[in-house]
Parts: structure tokens; sequence; C-alpha cells
């Protein structure tokens, strides 16, 4: 497993932007902009880690910014933590066998969430190309929030 992304939302991209860049010191490696889910992240690393950041050997600050206003109270500007688990099949029967609800099952062989006993959102990322589609996960619903 390798730790890769904390995610935090915002409310003002320049704003944060001016914050953990400008003030902070950290350096913008990539951004995404998904004008059909209408939102903007930013990928940020420290100096140190911004070239090995570029190529996902160092972990980042994702600043997601949703272009529609939302309330973000109670906390849910924090997003989830990630990690790149090298079969996520495995990772989530292992998880499941455990007792841990799969949020949001590995349909696509690529991305599962799960929750913390604290109710923390973990995004799980397959390392490299995603995995064909396998059962029980490829028809597995979405059980609660992620």
């Amino acid at each position: 497993m390798k730790y890769l992304h904390t995610m935090v939302r915002v409310t003002d991209l320049d704003a944060s932007l001016d914050f953990y860049c400008a003030k902070l010191g950290l350096k913008e490696v990539s951004r995404i902009e998904n004008s059909g889910g209408r939102f903007t992240l930013v990928f940020l690393a420290a100096p140190e880690d911004a070239a090995a950041a570029e190529t996902h050997r160092s972990p980042t600050v994702e600043l997601t910014y949703n272009w529609d206003p939302e309330d973000y109270g109670g906390g849910r500007n924090f997003g989830h933590l990630a990690y790149a688990v090298d079969d996520i099949y495995e990772v989530c029967e292992r998880l499941a066998a455990g007792g841990v609800t799969i949020n949001r099952p590995p349909r696509d062989g690529r991305m599962a969430f799960v929750r913390s006993p604290d109710n923390v959102s973990v995004e799980l990322l397959q390392a490299g190309a995603p995995l064909p589609p396998k059962e029980p996960w490829a028809s597995a619903p979405n059980i609660g929030v992620w």
C-alpha cells in the first residue's frame, strides 16, 4: 500500500491557492478541470516532493473546488485519504471479511471507498491499470455515503 493524497474541499480556489502556495509554500503539480462534473482538482506538493508528486511517487494535497456553491459545515470540507493498493479486490475482500462496509465497491476494478471507525472516508485506488471487472464487486451497490 502507498499513501497518495489527502483531499480538502475549498470554497474559493484563488484564496486557497494563495494560502497553500504563496503563503505556505506548496507547489501546484497538476490540475484537472471537469466541466461535466463542474469541479476543479488541484494537486499540491511540498517543494522537495513536487517532481516526484507529478508521477504519483510522492503524496499530495488535493484541493477540490466544486463550481456550484455548497455548505461544508461539520467538517465536510475534508474529503478523504487515498492509498494505492496492489490488488483492489483482495484488499476489499480482506476488509469485508473483517467487518468493514465497502461503501463504494470496486465495480470498475480501479476505485473503492470505505470508512474508518471514526467515519473518515478512505479511497482505495488500484495501482497501475484497472483490474478487469469481477463479481461480486461488479454488481455490488453503493452502501451509505463515501
